[in-house]
């Protein structure tokens, strides 16, 4: 009974692999193809935010109540982001349990590595927009604070 070894068949390991790069594809399709929801210009999006800038500063200065917040509905966009977030989730958890289970370490390793970039890949593109959108709107800000000085104190 010598060198026994149990020869596990590494499905955790390949499951992790093939969800992860589900993730890694989709991730990239909606990148470069997206967004998939129909979207508003990027002029109609800027008037309606500096309106609504003005709106909200000029009920403040009355002392009036602001509106109620809006719920968003959700796109086929945002069910995607949450899809492949899951998707790269469950791709980490299957290359974790398939190292607990001993089976192929490159497979196990493969998904969470594939996994793990695409989470770090879904967060940087966030961070970037979100910054992009701090910029544009304090640009935005600026001129109206050149417009409306006298609403602003400027």
């Amino acid at each position: 009974m010598g060198n026994m070894t149990a020869e596990t068949n590494p499905v955790l390991g390949w499951a992790g692999f093939a969800f992860g790069g589900a993730a890694l594809l989709v991730s990239l399709i909606v990148f470069l193809a997206g967004p998939f929801a129909p979207q508003q210009s990027v002029g109609v999006s800027l008037g309606e935010l500096a309106a609504e800038i003005v709106s909200s500063a000029s009920r403040s200065m009355a002392g009036l109540e602001q509106p109620e917040p809006e719920v968003a509905a959700r796109t086929i966009d945002d069910f995607l982001d949450i899809g492949i977030a899951v998707a790269a989730t469950v791709a980490i958890l299957f290359g974790i349990a398939a190292l607990v289970r001993h089976e192929s370490r490159r497979l196990a390793v493969s998904g969470i590595a594939l996994g793990g970039f695409v989470i770090a890949f879904q967060v940087f593109t966030f961070v970037v927009a979100m910054i992009a959108g701090v910029i544009l709107i304090a640009a935005v800000v600026g001129s109206l604070s050149d417009t409306f000085g006298d609403l602003f104190g400027g």
